[in-house]
């Protein structure tokens, strides 16, 4: 079975696509730790990031490189934070997250509450900057 991930690039599901090439999709966290919380999939369906070839991973950072600046100009913030979990779905992938502090990369954090018409906006502003 197809993890949620996949059925997302699929388009089976819907998501605030903010990137997508032939290999890679990114798309607003819908949990966020902040606005802009995107996340990077590959499209081939790996559940660890760290068992993807060593092309795929490369070629995966820097489509999330690609990502991360059009975020930066699209959200105000000092930095794109990067993290890998793997825990919480089956399927690799990297979560981009504006932050103006370490501590905004905490976990712990409470999530981000935003309206369907907001993570529109955030979603189009991305796009248009990559």
């Amino acid at each position: 079975m197809a993890s949620i991930f996949s059925r997302i690039a699929a388009g089976e599901i819907p998501s605030y696509k903010v990137a997508e090439d032939e290999k890679f999709f990114a798309f607003l966290d819908i949990n966020p730790m902040a606005k802009g919380h995107t996340l990077v999939i590959p499209k081939q369906e790996v559940d660890y990031i760290f068992d993807l070839d060593d092309a795929a991973i490369g070629e995966m950072n820097i489509f999330a490189k690609k990502v991360a600046k059009a975020i930066e100009k699209a959200v105000p913030c000092q930095r794109i934070g990067l993290m890998v979990i793997g825990m919480e779905v089956p399927h690799a992938h990297i979560h981009l997250i504006p932050i103006n502090k370490e501590s905004d990369m905490l976990l712990s954090n409470p999530r981000v509450k935003l309206e369907q018409a907001e993570f529109e906006e955030i979603a189009r502003t991305i796009r248009e900057n990559i």
